[in-house]
C-alpha cells in the first residue's frame, strides 16, 4: 500500500509555493509520492491557460522530484473536475493504495459547500496546508491531518498579472515554468 498524497489545481502556472506544499505533504505524511492533479474543467474558474500549456508547465515544474508524479485523471472526462468524482476513480484504480488530499486550511471553512461533501469525506482524508500557529475549523467527520508550512505568500494570480505588466517572476516559479512562459508569451496583453 501507498501513501499518496494528491495536489489539485488549476496550475496556471504551477509555482514554488505548490512545490513547497507537496514537499511539506510528503514529509509531514509521510507519503510516498504526491501526485499533481491539473483540473481539466475547474468548476469554479474562468478564463485560464489550455489544458496543453497547464499540462507541460506542471510537467516542468516536477520534472526534478521523483517523488511527484502527474497524473491526469481528470482529464478522462468532459464534465467539471469535482474532488468527489476524481476520488472515486483513484480509489478504483488503486483500491490498495491510500490517498490524502491536499487543501489550504483556510478552505476547510467551506469544504461543507463541495460538491456531494458527506461522500467525500468519507473517501479522504484531508492534508491541511496551515502556518505554524494558524487556528482553523475542522468540520464535523472529516479526517484532517495538519501540514505546518513556513509562510510564503506566492499565487498563479499574482504571477500571470506580473507577466502582463512586463515584471519578473523569477523565483516564484522554477526556472523551466519561467522559460516556458516567456517562449509561449502566456499571459502577455
Amino acid at each position: 500500500m501507498s501513501r499518496i498524497g494528491l495536489m489539485g489545481g488549476t496550475f496556471d502556472p504551477p509555482h514554488l509555493g505548490h512545490l513547497l506544499i507537496a514537499e511539506q505533504a510528503r514529509e509531514q505524511l509521510e507519503l510516498d509520492e504526491v501526485w499533481f492533479l491539473p483540473a481539466a474543467i475547474p468548476p469554479h474558474k474562468v478564463g485560464f491557460s489550455s489544458a496543453d500549456h497547464r499540462i507541460e508547465m506542471t510537467r516542468r515544474a516536477i520534472q526534478n522530484q521523483s517523488d511527484f508524479k502527474l497524473n491526469l485523471i481528470e482529464f478522462e472526462r468532459s464534465e467539471p473536475s469535482y474532488t468527489v468524482e476524481t476520488m472515486k476513480r483513484l480509489i478504483e484504480q488503486y483500491p490498495k493504495d491510500k490517498f490524502y488530499f491536499l487543501i489550504g486550511a483556510d478552505s476547510l471553512v467551506s469544504l461543507e459547500s463541495w460538491y456531494d461533501y458527506e461522500t467525500l469525506i468519507r473517501l479522504v482524508t484531508f492534508g491541511a496546508v496551515a502556518r505554524p500557529g494558524t487556528r482553523y475549523l475542522i468540520p464535523e467527520k472529516a479526517d484532517v491531518r495538519t501540514i505546518d508550512m513556513p509562510q510564503l505568500e506566492i499565487s498563479s494570480t499574482d504571477i500571470r498579472e506580473r507577466t502582463k505588466r512586463g515584471k519578473s517572476i523569477k523565483y516564484l516559479v522554477p526556472t523551466s515554468v519561467e522559460t516556458y512562459v516567456k517562449e509561449h508569451k502566456l499571459y502577455d496583453v
